[in-house]
């Protein structure tokens, strides 16, 4: 299981001078320049006409690595699950795995989701099947987090998968409710109901 954060960092990706990126950086820093129009809110313009302009390059410099404005949406929805993987990770190995950290990261999960909602709204809603057949997915460190989870805290269950499924369909509904304030986040609040599922089953 990765404990590595595959997340861009967003600060250290400010718009360079054309022709400046070595190989790979541009791409990264597209990705950046996306994730922080997506938090600055629903008016916020996705074009990669746009992001060129943010990134300081010509757009038809992008096109090698976005072919078209789909291709940056789904790169996009990406790299927010690979975040939401690395927070899941982060709060399973803070809180020491196990039955605890399994709570942990259903309760990352809910606050990944709270904290960036329209990163959390793009990553669930784009559909990346053929894209993912071949580069894999950014969700993997996620799930595999969630198997490992039930794994170890059911170990009596006859149907992980099914009981894996459970717990996601749990933790994403929570987030769905607090994103469509249904219910008002509350940390601890969360933890309880999550701690139903995610943890508390003997």
């Amino acid at each position: 299981m990765s404990e590595q954060d595959n997340s861009v960092n967003i600060e250290n990706a400010g718009a360079k001078s054309s022709g400046s990126y070595h190989h790979g950086d541009l791409r990264a820093a597209v990705i950046a320049a996306g994730l922080k129009r997506l938090e600055e809110g629903d008016g916020a313009e996705l074009g990669l006409r746009a992001l060129a302009r943010d990134v300081g390059v010509s757009a038809t410099a992008l096109y090698r690595h976005f072919p078209d404005k789909e291709a940056l949406l789904d790169a996009l929805a990406d790299e927010g699950l690979r975040r939401l993987g690395a927070l899941q990770a982060q709060a399973w190995l803070k809180a020491g795995g196990g039955r605890t950290g399994f709570l942990a990261t259903g309760v990352a999960y809910v606050r990944f989701a709270h904290d960036e909602p329209a990163v959390f709204r793009l990553s669930f809603t784009r559909q990346m099947h053929e894209r993912s057949k071949e580069s894999g997915d950014g969700g993997e460190v996620a799930y595999n987090l969630l198997r490992a989870g039930v794994e170890q805290t059911m170990p009596h269950l006859d149907q992980p998968e099914i009981a894996a499924l459970h717990a996601w369909s749990l933790v994403h509904g929570l987030a769905m409710l607090v994103l469509d304030r249904r219910i008002e986040w509350d940390e601890e609040r969360i933890g309880q109901i999550v701690g139903m599922t995610f943890g508390g089953v003997d």
